[in-house]
């Protein structure tokens, strides 16, 4: 069973940058497919991007251009570059793994706030 574990959340002013990582731990991440989601206050959780076991990548129309996602199977660690943020890119940051068989696994999520 693997383990997740975000970091790289914070206070950003609008316009700022962030790196969010996942680490997990308990498997092998280069089985699962990543994904990172976000949940605003009162709003139901949502997508962001996601990267298959091979690489490729999906992201949602809110953040596309404005965000990366990418793995590092040897360290074991999903990253998510976000740039250009927004007041409305406010929430709290999941990291999502998914095996082929199996039900997905989530992290304890990282809190973005972007305020001036």
């Amino acid at each position: 069973q693997v383990q997740l574990v975000e970091s790289g959340g914070g206070l950003v002013q609008p316009g700022g940058s962030l790196r969010l990582s996942c680490a997990a731990s308990g498997s092998i991440l280069g089985m699962y497919a990543m994904g990172w989601y976000r949940q605003a206050p009162g709003k139901q959780r949502e997508l962001v991007a996601t990267i298959t076991t091979r690489g490729s990548t999906n992201y949602a129309d809110s953040v596309q251009g404005r965000c990366t996602i990418s793995r590092d199977n040897a360290k074991n660690t999903v990253y998510m570059e976000m740039n250009s943020l927004k007041p409305e890119d406010t929430a709290v940051y999941y990291c999502s793994a998914r095996p082929v068989i199996g039900t997905t696994t989530w992290g304890q999520g990282t809190q973005v706030t972007v305020s001036s």
